[in-house]
């Protein structure tokens, strides 16, 4: 049982729903999206990570597209 499951709260700076995803701390900061941590991992409730797959997803193609063939 991992800390979502366990109701960890979101990250985000001033925010305080349940988290439902983990991601590193990295990618979510790079997406511009503001975490209020200093952890390894940021916890995002849905509505933020919904907009961090929104921020990410031409970044995503963008991969996708380099490394098929």
């Amino acid at each position: 049982m991992g800390r979502v499951d366990k109701g960890v709260k979101c990250s985000m700076s001033g925010y305080g729903k349940e988290a439902v995803r983990s991601l590193p701390t990295e990618k979510v900061k790079s997406a511009g999206l503001n975490v209020g941590s200093n952890e390894r991992r940021s916890y995002l409730c849905k509505e933020h990570y919904k907009e961090f797959k929104k921020k990410t997803k031409k970044d995503k193609q963008l991969e996708k597209w380099r490394y098929s063939s």
